[in-house]
């Protein structure tokens, strides 16, 4: 008994797949998790300093590239009073860099914001403040320091998920092919999928490329095509990566076209020889002759398989090296040890989820697969599991460092979910490997039926023979049947008897006019020869319960795989556990709000009165997320008394920090619609209770300042 149509179980995981990915990259979308923390400064967050200093000295807990302006001094009235030059000065044991300060500061409160990236290519930013002589307030803006953040954030994030998802198909697929199930080079689906997993890797390096320049700088999704932008990420560490990368995957397009060009036509040539053996023997009834021993396409295909197999690898490693290179591995501790140990991790990654994507479309797209390629898959996920487990395990203790990380940083958090997720993996993957056993303990007739090509097509004469078998059975019985009567058709059709639809070249007693119409009916008579024979290894295949249940174990386990790709994504742009607990110790740095209480979006309804006509109403505050750094972004909407949006000529906002002395840090909105008016990339230095002061002007005359506190994690 067949199941439903082989497309509804992948349309179902696609779709569970879909909303979890985007349910992931929305959840932990935003601003990009710090990878390098402000340890340190001189003059400190929040000093009072008797005499103006010469520079500001900034220490990380790393190595960061700092652009042209990357460090800025803002004065109280929000000129800048520093004179553009950064010196590194970076010891053995500290990162550190200066900025000089142009002479004659006045006594006031200075607002010191600064933005960087990270040595593993993350963007990072800040801001603190310290003043001469004593506290003042400040109208500095800080503004404008997007990094990581907004739509661009957002749209790095996805394009980063479609490039592992892009690496896991192009590899695993190849991998399976190559590894578990040569015949499958033929296979259309499988084809498909790895062409797939190329375009897809190529097309989101191409977008993180591009994206590069906005995603560390201004934030701007207009500044996606600034030539001098893109100049300036080619000569970074992520730049040259991303180019690296690409020029691997015009290899990898070379490898791809041999794969499924030369290396699969070996294949079917190898196989019609092996048919012609078969037939041979069964018509000799004796043993089958020689083959062709070292010669001819089955050595051919040998050797090809074997260039195939060491220059896929050397690309997979290279492609998996881009990353190993440029990210957490790259930095901090045993760093020699840790990207060798990356690039392995990738690969174990690669090979079991993207294997694991192979088999579930041969499962339920390809006609048939052998039994052995699927105890050969079950042996390569294994091996893959064990290489995971292993350098998952040194990772995870260079990035966490203490068990307390484990449970107070993002990304321990985060691991042990992922952990969590495998396990779950794991557990299916034993069921799948039971049903493997009984898929392997099957007789090869109900597996498969006759011998045929891996897309459904004929090796050799095997559908004819199946049409023609002699044994019972549904398939067998119906070729026999059709061919019985396309066989009495073309008979009397070339006699030329009545009823017959070949009157017109009756008379020529076996002319040219017969000739072809007998060719033309020989072909299609091999067609319907064909498709029964495939209808009937469908149907034998579909109602095999040891595949059903394989098919079924596979679905399960690729759906947790997708979670665990996500995961695998969202911990690549989180902060490490061991600098997260670092810069916990520190509040000048941007990085402890990863673990500083969270104060959550600000959403607020405020009456107002500015005293003239039409000046009284309500305002709408809104602050999201309303945490430190720059990618917060406000909405304010005004309405009259009417409940209808209040037009009104001019809205205000400002934040202070009056336990720290901060402020007030204006907030310029700009007017969107009648009575809305909003800004983005709002800058807020560091957490705390602030003051919020909302000022509306209705008329030339007529304004009013409301006031009220919220919380900032």
């Amino acid at each position: 008994m067949s199941g439903g149509p082989p497309a509804t179980p992948l349309l179902r995981l696609l779709t569970v797949a879909g909303v979890l990915v985007a349910t992931l990259l929305t959840v932990f979308a935003g601003t990009a998790s710090a990878h390098a923390a402000l340890t340190g400064s001189d003059p400190k967050d929040g000093a009072v300093v008797a005499t103006a200093p010469k520079a500001v000295t900034l220490s990380f807990s790393e190595q960061v590239s700092l652009g042209k302006k990357a460090i800025r001094v803002l004065a109280p009235d929000n000129k800048r009073v520093d004179t553009g030059k950064i010196a590194d000065v970076s010891t053995a044991s500290r990162a550190s860099y200066r900025i000089a300060l142009g002479p004659g500061l006045a006594n006031g409160t200075y607002t010191v914001a600064w933005q960087a990236v990270s040595a593993d290519t993350h963007p990072v930013a800040g801001a603190f403040t310290f003043s001469v002589g004593a506290p003042s307030k400040t109208t500095a803006d800080v503004g404008g320091q997007g990094v990581g953040g907004g739509l661009v954030g957002v749209l790095y994030g996805v394009a980063r998920y479609f490039s592992y998802a892009g690496f896991v198909l192009l590899v695993g697929g190849a991998a399976f092919v190559l590894v578990c199930w040569p015949r499958g080079a033929s296979a259309r689906p499988l084809q498909r999928l790895v062409v797939r997993g190329w375009v897809t890797f190529t097309a989101s390096t191409l977008a993180l490329l591009l994206l590069r320049s906005p995603y560390t700088g201004s934030g701007k999704i207009a500044d996606v095509f600034d030539l001098g932008g893109l100049q300036e990420v080619l000569g970074t560490k992520e730049g040259a990566a991303l180019v690296s990368r690409l020029l691997l995957l015009g290899a990898a397009a070379i490898f791809v076209a041999v794969l499924f060009g030369a290396y699969a036509r070996r294949g079917e040539e190898g196989a019609q020889e092996e048919a012609e053996a078969a037939r041979e023997e069964r018509a000799e009834h004796g043993e089958p002759g020689p083959t062709g021993g070292g010669s001819g396409p089955g050595a051919e295909r040998r050797d090809l398989a074997f260039g195939l197999g060491a220059g896929g690898a050397v690309v997979a490693a290279g492609l998996a090296a881009t990353w190993s290179l440029s990210e957490h591995a790259s930095t901090g501790i045993q760093t020699a040890l840790a990207m060798p140990v990356d690039m392995v991790h990738l690969l174990a990654v690669a090979c079991w989820l993207g294997g694991l994507a192979a088999l579930l479309v041969s499962l339920y797209r390809a006609p048939s697969i052998d039994a052995a390629a699927v105890r050969r898959f079950s042996t390569l996920a294994f091996c893959s599991v064990v290489a995971l487990v292993a350098s998952g395990l040194y990772q995870a203790w260079r990035q966490i460092g203490t068990f307390s990380a484990l449970t107070s940083t993002s990304y321990g958090r985060l691991l042990m979910i992922k952990v969590g997720l495998v396990v779950v993996v794991v557990v299916i993957a034993y069921f799948s490997r039971r049903w493997t056993a009984r898929l392997a303990a099957a007789p090869v007739a109900a597996l498969a039926g006759a011998d045929g090509g891996p897309d459904g097509d004929a090796v050799g004469d095997e559908p004819v023979a199946a049409s023609q078998g002699a044994g019972p059975g549904t398939g067998s019985a119906s070729g026999s049947a059709s061919a019985s009567r396309s066989a009495s058709a073309s008979g009397s059709g070339s006699r030329g008897g009545p009823g017959s639809g070949t009157n017109a070249g009756s008379g020529s007693g076996g002319g040219k006019g017969n000739t072809a119409t007998d060719g033309a009916r020989a072909a299609q008579l091999a067609r319907q020869r064909t498709a029964v024979a495939t209808a009937s290894k469908k149907r034998a295949r579909d109602a095999d319960p040891a595949r059903g249940g394989l098919r079924r174990s596979v679905l399960a386990e690729a759906g947790v795989a997708v979670a665990v790709l996500a995961l695998a994504t969202v911990l690549s742009d989180t902060e490490p556990g061991r600098t997260a607990e670092a810069a916990a110790k520190n509040p000048t740095s941007a990085s402890a709000a990863a673990v500083l209480p969270k104060g959550g979006p600000v959403d607020l309804s405020i009456p107002f009165d500015t005293g003239g006509p039409k000046g009284k109403g309500v305002v709408e505050f809104y602050l999201d997320p309303a945490r430190v750094g720059g990618a917060n972004l406000v909405h304010i909407y005004l309405n009259g008394p009417d409940d209808q949006p209040l037009d009104v000529p001019q809205v205000k906002a400002s934040l202070t920090l009056k336990a720290r002395g901060i402020g007030p840090l204006a907030v310029t909105p700009e007017r969107f619609a009648p009575g809305h008016w909003a800004a983005d990339h709002v800058q807020i230095p560091m957490p705390g209770t602030w003051q919020l002061a909302l000022t509306v002007r209705t008329s030339d005359i007529d304004e009013t300042t409301v006031y009220k506190n919220i919380t900032i994690g």
